[in-house]
This record gives C-alpha cells, structure tokens and sequence, in this order.
C-alpha cells in the first residue's frame, strides 16, 4: 500500500484536485469504509465522506504518525482511541490497524454527528461533524457562541468559519482547511 500511496504522491501529488482523484483508485480499503458507514451511519449515507476523510487525514497510509502522536489511518489520538474503544469494545484491533482505525474513525464522526441534530442543512451538519473531529467540539460550540453573539446563524458552517479564528486563534485555519479539504476530495469523485 505504501508504494502505491508513493506512486500517486510522485505521479501528481495529494494537494491538487487530480492528485485527490487518484485516491479513487486505491480501493484496499473500501471494504471497512463502507462497512463501518453502513454500521453506524445507515446503508444510504455516503461512504465515500469517510474514505475522503481519510485521505486528508492520512493519505491512506496507515503507518501515518503526526507530530502530535495521531497515527494510522483515521489518525486519531491515543487517549481519544481508548476512550473510544472503552465506549464500543466491538472496536477490538489497535488505532493502527487500518480495519480498526475506521472502525473507530467512523464511530467516533457518528459521535460528533450525533451532537449536531439542530435544524440546518446535511451538507452543514456534516461540516460540524468533521470539524469536530478535527478541532475538538468544545471548539466547535464556543464558535457558536461566538457566531450567535455576532448575530449570525450558528447552525451554519460558514458562520463557524467566520467565528472559529476567535477561538482557535491560528490553528483554526487548520480546521477550516481540513474541512474543505474533504469537501474538494469527494469533489473530484463525484
């Protein structure tokens, strides 16, 4: 999986949206993406919003470590991956395991989903569930507060996304991009 994950990088790179389209092709782990989409979003959700996910997060390398101790593919934390996993002990493999960092991945956005019922649009709520994953939802719900104060919709993203850098400071720009980033990736396969 490395050499192939190589390949694509050098043949066109993964921050560009034909680099982004070739990920498409990697399909070694489709199986537990839509396995795990299915088990804890339902058969008609999007499967392919997760395998996205993942390429921003990993690039589907599921040796992938960040330099904040976030590993495999999903790259999750460890102690969020042991919270997890002693919150579903179906999920029985390390955070390394390609099966089992989706099996938690996916779990863990249907967690963050799950919080974020008020009315708005799926495209949005989708949004808060991603960032959330991304920038922690205690973020996300002060940026609302933000947002509500500043009179806007703060069931809107793009409302986040004009309050978060009052939360986050810098690294909001992190999450922002995160965001569009698994926008842009679906984007090219669709």
């Amino acid at each position: 999986m490395r050499s192939v994950i190589a390949l694509l990088l050098i043949a066109g790179g993964a921050s560009t949206a034909t680099g982004y389209a070739r990920y498409e092709q990697v399909t070694t782990y489709d199986g537990y993406f839509r396995k795990y989409s299915k088990r804890y979003f339902g058969v008609a959700f999007d499967w392919t919003q997760f395998k996205a996910q993942a390429v921003a997060e990993s690039q589907l390398e599921p040796e992938a470590e960040s330099s904040v101790g976030a590993v495999g593919l999903m790259q999750i934390m460890p102690r969020t991956f042991e919270d997890i996993r002693r919150r579903n002990p179906a999920i029985a493999g390390g955070r390394r395991s390609p099966r089992w960092s989706i099996a938690a991945g996916v779990w863990y956005d249907r967690q963050q989903f799950d919080v974020w019922q008020a009315p708005r649009p799926l495209v949005d709520r989708i949004k808060f569930m991603f960032g959330s994953y991304n920038a922690g939802r205690r973020s996300i719900l002060r940026a609302q507060s933000v947002a509500e104060r500043q009179g806007l919709d703060p069931n809107l993203w793009r409302s986040i996304e004009m309050s978060l850098p009052q939360i986050t400071g810098r690294r909001s720009q992190e999450t922002l991009t995160y965001v569009g980033r698994i926008d842009e990736i679906r984007g090219t396969w669709h």
